[in-house]
């Protein structure tokens, strides 16, 4: 690359954490925009029960318009429905009030969720822009896949449609994995190659290591012992988890008096698998709903080995995102989860972890037994791990890869 085009962004999004609740990729990548000298403004859908009003603010030196809208995450079908259907229109409204005359370059916004297609097409044209479409679920085909609802149902058609319009309205879309490359060019006829490219989940990459006089102070304030083996699951509890397993995974180790299971999240699959934990009176297992950001990353450093979950019917091929974090800490992962995903390439071939189809609680005793017997393995693993993640999904390669993007029609490649 030549010189580096400045780009005016605009980026439209559901899930953009505030300063005080701590980052995820979207405030990462915002950031790192933003210190590479590019102007971006962001637009937040921001749930009711979150907020009383639209207001614009500067978070970490970016401007954040966060428009009041309907609620998204942990509500019933029928809200979150409602929630969809009106979405681009408090999103326009708020976006004309506050940036009606400003110019942009470039529209970036992520999927789901899909109704974001309405309000990018208007952004597009009203700016005259091109759109980067960040690709981080096939929806609704998951839903399809775990029996939220059959290909006949009207709510699958309707979204499919949105779905179509969403990837033809885009000028370029990221997609998290060459799986999901592969799969989006084999259902959907229409696209052609050159439209999709590799822009995998990533993150500003720190070091997340406690010493371990703050580890064992960590462990003693959640009530762990010092030399116990530590699996921590943290993140969404929902139906794309396939989370009937953990409890499977629990009860066959209720007599390990040196492993313990560590569960921390929301969801709303949550309180049914915790209330299962509880009743069957498991000894080895801590729940907890809520624990601050910072805490949560020093919890995660004082593990041993992070867990993740998909559901094993699954045809589209996920890639769950709580690697990042895991392998911030330089965790070991064993993943129970489907055989469609390409995620299990990447653990095999960077011996980060082991993986086993979601249910089959033979083969996962196998691997998890070997992460328990090993502390050696277990660092191995671990650390290469985070070698992967600094070395390929850091925040800056992203940035790159937008540069890239905006640079292609001004001959800066």
């Amino acid at each position: 690359m030549k010189d580096v085009v400045f780009i005016k962004i605009l980026f439209i999004t559901s899930d953009y954490m505030k300063p005080e609740d701590g980052a995820n990729i979207y405030t990462d990548l915002a950031k790192a925009l933003k210190d590479a000298g590019h102007d971006i403004k962001v637009v937040v859908a921001e749930e009711k029960k979150k907020t009383n009003a639209t207001k614009l603010n500067k978070e970490n030196g970016v401007p954040v318009l966060r428009v009041k809208t309907g609620n998204l995450y942990e509500v019933g079908l029928v809200e979150k429905a409602l929630t969809f259907l009106t979405l681009s229109k408090e999103l326009k409204k708020g976006i004309k009030k506050y940036f009606n005359n400003e110019k942009f370059d470039l529209i970036l916004f992520q999927s789901p969720p899909l109704t974001m297609c309405n309000v990018v097409k208007w952004a597009m044209k009203k700016y005259q822009a091109k759109s980067y479409l960040m690709m981080k679920d096939i929806f609704p085909e998951n839903g399809v896949d775990i029996g939220l609802y059959s290909k006949k149902n009207p709510i699958y058609w309707f979204f499919r449609l949105k779905e179509k319009n969403l990837y033809k309205i885009s000028s370029k879309i990221g997609c998290m994995s060459e799986g999901n490359i592969k799969y989006l060019l084999d259902h959907n006829k229409y696209l052609t190659k050159d439209k999709l490219e590799l822009f995998p989940n990533t993150v500003k990459v720190t070091n997340k290591k406690i010493t371990k006089t703050e580890r064992n102070k960590i462990r003693k304030k959640y009530h762990i012992n010092e030399d116990d083996i530590v699996a921590i699951y943290g993140g969404n509890f929902g139906r794309p988890q396939g989370l009937d397993f953990i409890v499977d995974i629990i009860n066959e180790y209720k007599n390990n008096k040196k492993v313990k299971f560590l569960l921390v999240g929301k969801g709303t699959e949550k309180q049914r698998i915790f209330k299962a934990i509880k009743d069957k009176g498991y000894q080895n297992v801590l729940t907890y709903d809520y624990i601050p950001r910072e805490e949560y990353e020093k919890l995660t450093a004082a593990c041993d080995i992070g867990l993740i979950f998909l559901d094993r019917r699954f045809t589209i091929p996920n890639y769950p995102s709580k690697t990042l974090s895991y392998f911030e800490c330089s965790l070991p992962i064993m993943a129970s989860i489907d055989k469609n995903t390409d995620y299990s390439k990447l653990l095999e071939k960077e011996k980060c972890g082991f993986w086993v189809e979601n249910g089959d609680i033979i083969n996962f005793r196998k691997c998890f037994d070997k992460m328990l017997k090993s502390e050696k393995l277990r660092k191995e693993m671990g650390d290469n791990g985070h070698k992967f993640l600094v070395n390929n999904w850091n925040v800056e390669s992203s940035v790159k890869i937008l540069e890239r993007y905006m640079g292609e029609d001004n001959g800066n490649v």
